[in-house]
């Protein structure tokens, strides 16, 4: 599986996602993919997925099925994340 978070890091939702994303390497071990939607990459993942709203994450089978997705803030729990990872 594949676990993608899609946000912004000059925006007001960088402290919480990247404090989220160093807890789950933290508790895991496993480090989830960022991407910024302004880049080229990030630009086409948005619009695959139709994601319009920051922070997201989306948690994708090997072959690139979406299996869960949550938007904006809160951000779900380090155990419904790891579930994906």
């Amino acid at each position: 599986m594949r676990v993608v978070m899609m946000y912004r890091a000059l925006s007001e939702h960088r402290r919480p996602v990247e404090d989220f994303l160093y807890e789950f390497e933290r508790r895991t071990g496993k480090v989830i993919e960022t991407l910024d939607p302004d880049s080229r990459e990030g630009t086409d993942f948005a619009r695959t997925y139709d994601i319009v709203e920051y922070p997201t994450m989306v948690a994708m089978s090997e072959d690139g099925q979406m299996q869960a997705m949550w938007r904006g803030l809160p951000l779900p729990t380090l155990s419904e994340v790891s579930y994906y990872a």
